[in-house]
C-alpha cells in the first residue's frame, strides 16, 4: 500500500495533472471533484479512487467511506473558485464570500476532518495552491497593477495564504503546510498569456514534496523562488 494524497478539484486541470502525476509515481490518490466522478476527456489511472465532495459542504460521508482510518501523507487543497473582474461599483460581495468560502474555508474544513489522519502519517504535508497574487506585499508594491484580476481572487488567495501560515505555526513540528504558486497555467482559470503545461507544474509539486524540505510555513513558486507573503 503506497502513501495516500487527498486532492481537491481533481478531474480537470492542475488537479487531474496532479492526480495523474502521483499516481504514474505510486501514491494512491483520492481524486475529490465536486460535481462529477469522471475527468474531462480522460480517464483516472489505476490507484486513483474519485470521491464526490463538495468544499463548501460540511457533509464528508462519501470522504469518510474513502479514507476510514487511513494515514493521509498528502493534502492538496487545488479546488479554486474566482469571479469576474470588475471595478468597486460592479462588485458582487456574494461573489467575494463565494470565493473565500471554496479557496479559505474549503481547505480549513479538509484540514480539520482529515487531521487525525495526517498525524497518523509519518511526515505530512499539506500543500494550498496558491497564486502570487495573493501576496500582500507584492500587491502593495503594484507588482501585478497592470492584471486585470477580480477583487474575489486576490482578497481569497491573501487570505488563504494566512490560513497556510496559521495552520504551520499550529502545526508546528507535526505538519508541513506550503502555499504553492504553480506557475502561469495554460488552463481555464490561466491567464490570457500563460503557457505553462499543468503536467510541469504537476511534476514540479511531486518534486517538491518529495525534496524533504522541512521549511513550514512556505509560499514558494513551482519551478522557482520563494516568494513574499
Amino acid at each position: 500500500m503506497g502513501r495516500l494524497a487527498v486532492v481537491t478539484g481533481a478531474n480537470r486541470g492542475l488537479g487531474y495533472a496532479i492526480v495523474h502525476e502521483l499516481a504514474e509515481h505510486g501514491w494512491d490518490v483520492l481524486a475529490l471533484t465536486r460535481t462529477s466522478a469522471e475527468p474531462a476527456d480522460a480517464s483516472w489511472p489505476a490507484g486513483v479512487v474519485p470521491v464526490l465532495h463538495d468544499v463548501r459542504s460540511k457533509s464528508t460521508h462519501a470522504l469518510t467511506a474513502a479514507v476510514g482510518q487511513r494515514p493521509v501523507d498528502l493534502l492538496v487543497n487545488n479546488a479554486a473558485q474566482g469571479a469576474p473582474h470588475g471595478t468597486l461599483g460592479a462588485i458582487e460581495a456574494d461573489g467575494l464570500l463565494n470565493a473565500v468560502d471554496v479557496n479559505v474555508a474549503g481547505p480549513l474544513r479538509l484540514a480539520q476532518f482529515l487531521l487525525p489522519n495526517l498525524l497518523a502519517a509519518p511526515d505530512p504535508v499539506i500543500v494550498n495552491v496558491s497564486s502570487r497574487l495573493g501576496s500582500v506585499s507584492a500587491q502593495a508594491n503594484g507588482d501585478f497593477a497592470d492584471l486585470s484580476t477580480s477583487y474575489a481572487y486576490r482578497v481569497s488567495k491573501a487570505a488563504q495564504n494566512m490560513l497556510t501560515v496559521s495552520l504551520a505555526q499550529e502545526l508546528r513540528g507535526r505538519v508541513r503546510c506550503w502555499a504553492v504558486h504553480p506557475g502561469k497555467l495554460a488552463t481555464a482559470m490561466g491567464q490570457s498569456d500563460a503557457s505553462k503545461s499543468p503536467a510541469v507544474a504537476a511534476r514540479e509539486l511531486r518534486e517538491l514534496v518529495d525534496s524533504g524540505c522541512r521549511t513550514s510555513p512556505r509560499f514558494c513558486s513551482l519551478g522557482g523562488d520563494d516568494l513574499a507573503w
